[in-house]
Order: structure tokens, then C-alpha cells, then sequence
């Protein structure tokens, strides 16, 4: 009888469990980031006061800083356990079998996870090397109200045309990894209903596109009006 991956957390289950809860709490961490990114928006006068001031607001208030570390620790273990997850399945899957029927009983997205996750992980690690490492450790300049002048950083990040299209193109592969792991997640929790799925599915699908082509509208933005 084959083993069961078991991933970082012991047991199938639990491995399960963990990674629906890690994903539906990072669904929030990005409707909150979108929020604060979104100031990019505004006229580059009003956006450097505002979007400033929401920096500081992030890496000082103390609550924010705790459920900034519960990020950092969900998106290690999510993707490193997605990860590991996804080479024990392939090894104990016959090859032949999951090419004649991965295509029929599931979308490419399902079968891609681990790879757009690794996308997501990468971007997300030059993403933090790029603005939270220099918010945190980097000499930034100050703006009128005397706060770090993340907005100069930011808007001047997205001058450049390569680490723009970077972006764009790492909030695709995110749309596609949340197209499935949103219901996923829910499916995972056991919270299947025959009311209630469908609307959960039209959820997600509508999640993954509105929030990653939301976070994509910035940068091209930023781009397009330097």
C-alpha cells in the first residue's frame, strides 16, 4: 500500500487543514495589502503623503507587526509544504496515468500549483528585497511630513519597464494559483454544500481575478504617468 504524503505536518489531514487555513489567511493579507497599495493611485502628491504615512502606520503599530509576522510564517510554511507536497504526489503517482487523465479531471491551473506557487514565492522574495528590506534597513529619504519616502522608492521601481512587466507577470501566475486554491481551501475544510459551493466557486474565480488585476493596475500605472 503506497504512504501518504505527509508534508511538514505530520498526517494527510492536518497537512490539509494547514494549507487552507494558511491560504484563506493569506486571501486577507492581500485584500489588506491592496487596500494600502492602492493610494499609489492617487495624484503622486497626495499618494506620497498618504501612502507614507500608511508605511510607517505598518512597520510601527505593534498589532500590525504581529500579523505581519503570521504572514511571513504562512507563506514560508504554505508554499514550502505545497512544495514538498506536490514532488510526493508526482513520485507516487504512476507517470503514464497522469498524463492520460490530468487533462480530463482537472484544469491546468489544479495540476500547476507548485509551480505558480514557486513563481509567487520568488517574486515575492525580490518583491521584499525591493521595498520591505528598504523600508526596514535602507537609507530612504525623508518626505515633507518627515517619514521614509517609500512612494519615491515605489514609483521609481516602476520606471523601470523590466520590474514592471516582472510584476504583471507574477500577479498572472498568482490569478491562476488562487483561480483553484480559493475553493480549494474550502473544499479542503469539508465545507461542501450543494447551496453553497457553486456560490463559493463564483467567489473565488471572481477573487482571483479582480484582486490580482487590481495589484497589476499599479504598477503599469505608475509606469505609464512617470
Amino acid at each position: 500500500m503506497a504512504t501518504k504524503a505527509k508534508g511538514l505536518f505530520g498526517s494527510s489531514i492536518a497537512r490539509k487543514y494547514w494549507m487552507a487555513f494558511t491560504g484563506l489567511f493569506l486571501c486577507l493579507f492581500l485584500l489588506g495589502h491592496l487596500a494600502g497599495n492602492l493610494q499609489l493611485l492617487l495624484p503622486a502628491e497626495e499618494a506620497t503623503v498618504k501612502f507614507n504615512e500608511y508605511a510607517k502606520f505598518m512597520t510601527t503599530n505593534p498589532a500590525v507587526k504581529i500579523l505581519s509576522y503570521l504572514t511571513y510564517i504562512s507563506i514560508l510554511l504554505h508554499a514550502i509544504d505545497g512544495i514538498v507536497l506536490a514532488r510526493q504526489n508526482r513520485v507516487a503517482r504512476p507517470q503514464k496515468y497522469v498524463m492520460e487523465k490530468a487533462s480530463a479531471n482537472s484544469s491546468w491551473a489544479s495540476r500547476s500549483m507548485a509551480l505558480l506557487g514557486l513563481i509567487t514565492l520568488v517574486f515575492i522574495i525580490i518583491h521584499m528585497k525591493s521595498f520591505w528590506y528598504e523600508m526596514h534597513f535602507g537609507e530612504l529619504p525623508m518626505d515633507a511630513s518627515g517619514n521614509k519616502d517609500l512612494y519615491a522608492i515605489t514609483s521609481g521601481a516602476f520606471q523601470n519597464i523590466w520590474y514592471t512587466l516582472f510584476y504583471v507577470a507574477a500577479m498572472a501566475a498568482l490569478a491562476f494559483h488562487l483561480s483553484h486554491g480559493f475553493s480549494s481551501a474550502f473544499q479542503s475544510l469539508g465545507l461542501n454544500h450543494p447551496k453553497y459551493t457553486p456560490a463559493i466557486k463564483k467567489a473565488g474565480m471572481i477573487f482571483s481575478i479582480i484582486v490580482p488585476l487590481a495589484f497589476a493596475a499599479i504598477p503599469l500605472y505608475l509606469f505609464l504617468n512617470q
